[in-house]
C-alpha cells in the first residue's frame, strides 16, 4: 500500500479553510447543529454513509473496503463540540460567538476525521468496515456516554477504536504515541463558600469568604505537592473564582464560588 501522506496534500487547501470554518462557528455541547450538518454534507459528498441522530448531534459515518470478508471493523474517533469561553485572538476566522470558542482543537479533530473519512472512501484500500465516529459533547457533557447508551456499538460493531488529540507542544508532522493511558481523567470541582457580608471598612463585624477562598486555594495546592506520591500524575487547579458582590468595591460578600479540575 502506498502511503496516504501525498495524496492527502491534495485537500490541504480545502480542510485549511474547512478547519477555520468550523472555527469560526463554535458551537456548545450537544448543540453542534451547524457543524454536525457540515460533517454529513461534506461525508455524503465523498460517497460515505452516513447516520445521524446520535446523542442528538453525533454522526457516524461509515466506509467499507474492497472487500469486506475479514469481518474486521475500526472506528476512528474525533469530537466536535467547543469551550464556553471568549476569544481574544485577532484572526480573520475568530470566533463569531461571544462566549464561545474552539479553544481545545475540537474544530482541528473534526477536520481531520473528515479528511481521513475522505482518503478512505476514495481508496478503499483495505478489507473491512471504517466507522467515522463524530462526537458531540466532550467538554464535560459526557457525550460519549449518551452514544454508547444510544447503541453506538450494537449498531456499529468494531474490534478497536482510535482517537488522538492535537498536542501544540510536539513540532509540526510529529506524533506521539505511548502504551497505556496518556490523557488524563477530570473531575469538576465546586465549592461555594459562605460568610457574613458586610461593609468593606468594618471586616471585624463580617465573616469574609473571600479570605477563607484564598486560602483554600492555597491549600489544595499541597494536594499534589504533599499528598500525591511524587511520581503520579495529578494536577489540582482552580480556574474560577465568583463572589456574590460582582464589581462592588467595598462590600464584603456573603459567599464564593470556586469551580476548578
Amino acid at each position: 500500500m502506498t502511503s496516504p501522506i501525498e495524496p492527502i496534500r491534495r485537500y490541504h487547501d480545502e480542510l485549511r479553510d474547512l478547519r477555520r470554518d468550523l472555527h469560526a462557528h463554535p458551537e456548545l455541547a450537544f448543540e453542534e447543529t451547524r457543524t454536525s450538518g457540515l460533517v454529513a454534507e461534506r461525508l455524503a459528498a465523498c460517497g460515505v454513509e452516513v447516520h445521524r441522530g446520535l446523542a442528538r448531534t453525533g454522526l457516524v459515518g461509515v466506509v467499507r473496503g474492497r472487500s469486506t470478508a475479514s469481518g474486521r471493523a475500526i472506528a476512528l474517533r474525533a469530537d466536535m463540540d467547543c469551550l464556553p469561553m471568549h476569544e481574544t485572538a485577532n484572526i480573520p476566522h475568530r470566533s463569531r460567538h461571544e462566549g464561545r470558542m474552539h479553544a481545545c482543537g475540537h474544530d482541528g479533530h473534526t477536520t481531520m476525521l473528515l479528511g481521513a473519512a475522505r482518503y478512505l472512501a476514495e481508496t478503499r484500500q483495505f478489507d473491512g468496515t471504517v466507522y467515522a465516529i463524530f462526537q458531540p459533547a466532550e467538554e464535560g457533557g459526557g457525550g460519549a456516554q449518551v452514544m454508547l447508551k444510544e447503541g453506538l456499538f450494537e449498531r456499529f460493531p468494531v474490534n478497536e477504536v482510535y482517537g488522538l488529540h492535537n498536542w501544540p507542544g510536539l513540532p509540526p508532522g510529529k506524533m506521539a504515541v505511548r502504551a497505556g493511558p496518556v490523557m488524563a481523567a477530570t473531575d469538576e470541582v465546586q465549592l461555594t463558600v459562605r460568610g457574613r457580608g458586610g461593609h468593606g471598612a468594618m471586616p471585624h463585624l463580617a465573616v469574609d469568604p473571600v479570605v477563607v477562598s484564598a486560602h483554600i486555594i492555597t491549600a489544595l495546592q499541597t494536594i499534589a505537592s504533599r499528598s500525591v506520591n511524587p511520581v503520579d500524575a495529578v494536577v489540582v487547579s482552580i480556574c474560577s473564582l465568583a463572589t456574590s458582590q460582582v464589581g462592588v468595591f467595598n462590600v464584603i460578600p456573603d459567599h464564593v464560588k470556586l469551580v476548578g479540575t
